[in-house]
């Protein structure tokens, strides 16, 4: 519903619907509808030019001269969005930082931090990590055990090899995306080909016979930059190969059974080894340290590096205080963006990742909660989204509180709870709002429209303006 009030949304122009979509929902602004199109599309097809600045500068995607941004200003209404499309130059780091996941991957590449190998293409030097190419490619496995086994430089002397076509195809193995000039699609193909990339050739035909096509219809326009957009469940899974591998032996019954698992005959290179109740997991500084700060100050503090593993000398030891099952968690999230959570384990969970610094796992976990919000745990729910900064599960129980609100007026804990959010104001005035009791207003009042829901609303408000006037509070 989020989605498709999205779309709606910005068809209308509703910036203050759609910012809130955003930022307290945590809508994907790049969701495609069933046409293919993108938020962003509809605003500059309506012409909703203040829309479509806030949109840019949230992080949609318009780059020049690829399909997209060709296909918003070919729709556009008016010739000012047409230039606002046209001064737009690159998502902003602070936009990338929004989808934090794909934002690491990106860095990863780009920075080449705790990288284990290095190519050498035609006098071009690019820094990589074994485990990653490993994950993504049984074409790279089988090289790094064979030919290019214990080498920390690999050169590629082949005259076919185009540097920037590697680039490309490596942006591809960390981020499932690729943006490359059209002139180098065929030497891509060639490098998927020989990579035994077989998805990546697919998809790359596919692209040129959807631009060909939109460049056709649309005299005028010019595609110069082929945009291939990330499968995120694709990249999620073979990323999730690498946390398989760490698991202890002992710790894999039930992981790791899917079809076409390699996890026995796939060597990951891991460097560091965080031992937990006594198991060691065996995992790569790359991608622990890279997504927490937390992990990234434990592992460059040189007091951590006093043990190692007796197996891999090399490997440092690292013993975390915390239960193995709420690491495996961890764990997942740190390689894949994603776990799997229960009830019986998410508050523990969200404890654990308000310590390590891992903003996107307390979101996963606000998730968790919000599809277990009821009459009886809200009020609970609601001082748990308070304590730990999730907005978007404070604004799920906001919600849910609007709709029950005549039955939540009569529980002490509930006027409690006004009185402390009113008392947590600094140098509130009498007459001040309170935040809990504004968001509780608009989630009443928005999108009424027929003449019952009025009536309804009205009770509502009554209803919760009676509790204010009985504890004293004017707001």
């Amino acid at each position: 519903m989020d989605v498709y009030d999205l779309f709606s949304s910005c068809r209308k122009g509703d910036i203050c619907r759609v910012r809130y979509l955003v930022e307290q929902r945590d809508v994907d602004l790049n969701v495609r509808d069933k046409w293919d199109s993108t938020p962003l599309y509809y605003a500059c097809l309506c012409g909703h030019e203040e829309l479509v600045q806030y949109l840019l500068a949230s992080g949609a995607k318009c780059e020049a001269n690829t399909f997209d941004g060709e296909r918003c200003v070919y729709g556009s209404l008016n010739d000012s969005i047409r230039r606002l499309l046209k001064e737009y130059k690159c998502v902003s780091v602070r936009a990338m930082q929004r989808n934090d996941f794909n934002y690491f991957l990106h860095t990863l590449l780009e920075q080449g931090q705790h990288s284990d190998v290095k190519f050498l293409v035609h006098g071009q030097i690019f820094a990589a990590h074994r485990c990653v190419l490993s994950a993504r490619s049984e074409y790279f496995t089988e090289m790094f055990e064979t030919k290019w086994k214990g080498k920390s430089l690999i050169t590629l002397k082949h005259p076919l090899i185009n540097p920037a076509a590697f680039g490309a195809i490596l942006q591809y193995f960390y981020t499932g995306r690729m943006d490359i000039d059209i002139s180098l699609v065929e030497d891509c193909r060639r490098l998927a080909k020989q990579c035994k990339m077989a998805d990546l050739m697919e998809e790359l035909e596919n692209k040129c016979k959807q631009v060909y096509e939109f460049v056709s219809n649309k005299p005028g326009t010019c595609v110069k930059v082929l945009s291939l957009e990330p499968h995120t469940c694709q990249l999620q899974e073979e990323m999730a190969q690498l946390a398989d591998c760490a698991l202890p032996t002992e710790l894999r019954v039930g992981f790791g059974e899917l079809p076409f698992n390699r996890v026995d005959l796939f060597p990951t290179y891991p460097d560091i080894c965080f031992r937990v109740e006594g198991f060691n997991f065996l995992c790569h500084k790359a991608f622990f340290c890279g997504r927490s700060d937390y992990f990234k100050a434990l592992v460059e503090d040189h007091f951590s590096e006093g043990e190692q593993l007796q197996s891999q000398p090399s490997t440092p030891v690292i013993t975390l205080h915390i239960s193995h099952e709420v690491f495996i968690h961890v764990m997942y999230y740190i390689y894949t963006d994603d776990t799997e959570l229960t009830m019986d384990s998410v508050f523990d969970v969200l404890c654990v990742a308000d310590m390590y610094l891992l903003p996107g796992l307390k979101r996963l976990c606000g998730k968790t909660l919000g599809k277990a919000i009821c009459e009886d745990n809200v009020l609970h729910m609601w001082k748990t989204a308070k304590l730990f900064r999730l907005s978007r599960l404070e604004d799920q129980c906001t919600e849910f509180m609007a709709k029950n609100i005549e039955r939540l007026v009569e529980q002490a804990e509930f006027a409690e709870m006004i009185k402390e959010d009113a008392a947590s104001l600094e140098e509130r005035q009498e007459t001040d709002s309170v935040p809990l009791v504004d968001d509780i207003r608009y989630h009443i009042a928005s999108n009424v429209q027929t003449y019952s829901a009025i009536e309804e609303a009205n009770q509502k408000l009554e209803a919760l303006e009676e509790l204010l006037s009985s504890i004293n509070i004017d707001c």
